[in-house]
């Protein structure tokens, strides 16, 4: 079972590589992820109580805290309750400020008193002159003391991991500043003894000698920074708290017959809630009375209010614009919609990508090699200089410049504020292998129902066989479509209602089956009968007769054929469109605008999804597939060297979503295909598949641009903090590399917070453009493809159309055909390898004559 863990104590990706090694090292964890920006830590573990308090021993052995966070509404064991993200980060704030305050106020006398006699500032009488030294002395030595304890858990935390050799950036911080405070302390007792015996020239070079200052300096810094970077930081949760405030705080509900407002978490399963004009939705339910319109903009990103009434859906969060109705509670608490996109969230900024791994190896053996180099530039100044003071402040500022923060910040920063932008967006990244994955897709897969098309078909033409009449032919066809959930089922049943509502009321269906790829098979009132296309009716020795031709003339025309037949006799033909997306055809022209390759898969028969993929403008059609072929088709893709992103709604596009590198589910979909995909799209528009991607690579981006920094910052400071330009009068103050260290992580959080200005980019299709389109039948072509017009002379009406059609289709090698009998043209897609003779002699087989035009 997975479940989260507060950590306290962790400041660095040293700590947080510690806490995630002690944690994985213990029985029955199968995995730790810990999150430095969130302080916590997502545990995969076998769910035993012994093994989660063995992490929590674990950890607090490392010098680190660890506490179980029960899920909402969840008390006991021993678990604390979640927070507030925004609670977490002004607590955080408020400490650092306070803490800086303390520092400021004490740290502002004491450079004044230490550094004035540098510069000529004036000095109260009573610490000036050669007389006043050691008053002096003690004077920076009790205003460095107040800032110590102000910081003191730099300190407590700093040698506590030290002393479990784990050591962390405030070990670092630590020991400069100790040795720093230590060294002055020794030089004030020395400064002491030297008054007492009259010696002025030890006393001088003594008091020349205290670091007080310096100590007091460097923790005053490096708290300013961390507050800065505690600000920046807690902008970082900004899309989690956005997400959270959505949901009311409280709900009307029906108890003893009375209306009582009580907390939304009190909310129970199956309690009868009022919402009014104006009030959100506090949970998910259905309506059992009244009527309104509801805003579900902040779920489906629809801005128009949608019709609610008795017996429809409603979503927590939602807001009711106008009318009043009443519902029954059905998912309270974290079973809510709202919840699970907050969850989905979460549990993305919780994740790691790949790229950190390299980051996190890096931040396990820093620390311990700043704390070697510091030690060996100490031993290698004081042979050459023979100055203890020169080489403590060349170790001291290597110790306080190195910064592991900005390294163990540059990823998780930005996945968070990556992910944040991606949630406001309305699309929902699950983890951040996925985010990262996703700017290399150059291949994406789609499938055509529910997600080119809306996914709500409806009957456009309905042909009956001789002797048939569309009362019989409506009986069979709804009494069979009504026990199916495709889309087109539900467009055959609305219109069979329409015509005359009821007619498969006393109908007895028995052993119905879903062909894959086929259609319905069922028996109706003690017959055969099927439903579906024509490779299933032939399959079955149902002759079409010329519903065939016909069908082939709907299906250039975008529509779908569905056939009907009952005891082995056509019964008719139930044409059934379903329109394609207004922001389809944008959307796949962003995709080929990004390099990605746009393929159309679908189930549907050849000549209806060429019809969509013309319309849209995809790269590669691939049509008649099962579901186990789209999961194919897309391993296929992958075996060619290419990062595939698999776009689907249904349950037969699970298999190919799972095996994508991104599996993207459109958010109206089903329940499995949202579960198996690494992205959902809330607003079920494609346009968003690009958008996704280019998030991800504006992410990418940025996480590169902070660890390069984090890199070259180390790679450039920590040399120039050991003295190596010393030759050409280049040093750096203790108090300097302090002040560096701590911005260097303000500046890592700020390049991330950048991200919140990130907005998609718009391309708008150039429908006058022609498109070449590779059509296919469950397999893709490797041939390359041409487009060929013929002049065809003798026909006279749409049968004449459908059998030159026909004639052509035959040639091996052609994957589409339209015939203008308007025009009197036939063009023609095929493979190269297709002569214009083999196409002429095909239309004059037909009984037509042609030539190429």
């Amino acid at each position: 079972m997975r479940e989260t863990f507060d950590i306290t104590g962790m400041t660095c990706a040293a700590c947080s590589a510690r806490v995630q090694r002690a944690a994985g090292e213990v029985p029955g964890v199968a995995c730790a992820n810990v999150n430095l920006l969130k302080n916590s830590m997502e545990l995969d573990y076998d769910g035993s109580p012994e093994t989660a308090a063995a992490v929590v021993e674990a950890i607090e052995k490392s010098g680190y805290g660890a506490a179980r966070r029960a899920p909402a509404g969840e008390k006991g064991r021993g678990a604390a309750p979640a927070e507030r993200p925004g609670a977490a980060a002004e607590r955080a704030i408020r400490e650092k400020r306070n803490q800086l305050i303390v520092s400021a106020v004490f740290s502002v006398p004491l450079f004044y008193v230490a550094m004035g006699p540098m510069f000529g500032w004036p000095q109260p009488p009573a610490l000036a002159g050669e007389a006043n030294l050691v008053a002096l002395g003690l004077t920076q030595l009790l205003l460095c003391a107040p800032i110590l304890f102000a910081n003191r858990h730099y300190f407590v935390t700093g040698f506590k991991t030290l002393a479990h050799r784990a050591p962390n950036m405030d070990s670092l911080i630590a020991l400069g500043s100790a040795a720093s405070a230590a060294w002055s302390v020794a030089q004030l007792y020395r400064m002491a003894w030297a008054a007492g015996a009259g010696d002025v020239a030890t006393l001088h070079a003594s008091a020349h000698s205290l670091y007080f200052d310096s100590a007091g300096m460097i923790l005053t810094l490096i708290t300013l920074g961390k507050f800065f970077e505690a600000r920046a930081k807690g902008r970082t949760t900004d899309a989690i708290t956005a997400l959270m405030d959505l949901a009311p705080k409280t709900a009307t509900v029906v108890r003893d017959g009375e209306e009582v407002e009580v907390p939304t978490e009190d909310v129970r399963v199956g309690e009868r809630v009022i919402v009014r004009a104006g009030e959100s939705v506090p949970v998910d339910g259905v309506v059992v009375e009244g009527t309104a319109a509801v805003d579900e903009s902040a779920i489906t990103g629809e801005a128009v209010p949608v019709e609610k009434g008795v017996g429809d859906r409603v979503t927590g969060a939602t807001v009711s614009t106008r009318g009043w109705f009443a519902m029954e509670a059905r998912a309270v608490g974290d079973d809510t919609t709202l919840a699970g996109i907050i969850r989905l969230v979460d549990e993305a900024t919780s994740s790691k990508a790949p790229i950190e791994r390299m980051a996190d190896k890096i931040a396990g053996v820093f620390v311990p090699v700043v704390i070697a180099i510091a030690a060996v530039t100490f031993v290698a100044w004081l042979a050459l200089a023979g100055d203890v003071a020169t080489a403590l402040t060349h170790a001291i500022s290597i110790l306080v410049i190195s910064c592991p923060c900005a390294l163990g910040l540059a990823t998780p920063t930005a996945i968070m504020v990556g992910t944040g932008r991606g949630a406001a967006n309305g699309i929902l990244i699950k983890s951040a292998e996925a985010l990262e994955t996703a700017c290399n897709v150059d291949a994406v897969v789609l499938d055509k129902t529910g997600t080119v098309t809306a996914g709500e078909p409806r009957v456009t033409d309905v042909l009956l066989a001789p002797g048939v009449s569309e009362g019989e032919l409506l009986r069979v066809a709804a009494a069979l479509e009504r026990k199916s959930e495709h889309p087109l089922a539900g467009a055959i049943c609305t219109y069979a209602d329409e015509k005359g509502p009821g007619a498969d009321k006393n109908v007895h269906v028995e052993k119905f089956e879903q062909v894959a790829g086929g259609g319905l098979s069922a028996t109706v009132d003690g017959a055969p009968a099927l439903a579906g296309n024509a490779r299933l009716m032939a399959a079955h020795g149902v002759g079409l007769g010329e519903l065939s031709d016909a069908a082939a003339a709907l299906a250039d025309d975008g529509k779908t054929p569905l056939f009907f037949s009952a005891d082995g006799r056509a019964l008719g033909m139930i044409a059934v469109a379903d329109p394609v997306k207004p922001t389809s055809a944008a959307a796949i022209a962003r995709l080929r605008a990004m390099g990605a390759r746009t393929v159309l898969l679908t189930g549907d028969q050849e000549r209806t999804a060429a019809a969509v993929a013309r319309r849209v403008g995809v790269d590669e059609v691939i049509a008649g597939v099962l579901p186990a072929q789209k999961e194919a088709k897309v391993r296929e893709l992958q075996e060619a060297g290419r990062t595939v992103a698999m776009v689907g709604d249904g349950i037969n596009d699970a298999p190919a979503l799972a095996r994508a590198d991104v599996g993207v589910a459109i958010g109206a979909g089903t329940d499995v295909a949202i579960s198996s995909a690494d992205v959902v799209l809330m607003h079920s528009d494609p346009a968003d598949v690009a958008t996704a991607m280019e998030l991800s690579r504006a992410t990418m981006r940025n996480i590169k641009q902070n660890l390069f920094w984090a890199l070259f910052y180390n790679a450039i400071c920590i040399p120039v903090a050991a003295g190596v330009l010393s030759p050409w009068g280049v040093t750096l103050n203790p108090m300097i590399g302090a002040a560096a260290m701590g911005f260097s992580s303000v500046f890592v959080v700020t390049n991330a917070l950048r991200l919140r200005t990130w907005k998609p980019s718009e391309v708008t299709a150039d429908v006058a453009t022609p498109v070449a389109i590779d059509v296919n039948v469950e397999t893709s072509r490797k041939d390359t493809t041409m487009t060929k017009t013929l002049s065809v002379t003798g026909m006279m009406c749409q049968h004449c159309v459908a059998h030159v059609r026909k004639a052509l289709e035959g040639v091996d090698g052609v994957s589409a055909v339209d015939v203008s009998l308007e025009a009197g043209t036939a063009t023609v897609e095929a493979a190269d390898s297709v002569t214009d003779e083999a196409l002429v002699a095909a239309v004059a087989d037909a009984g037509y004559e042609a030539s190429v035009a």
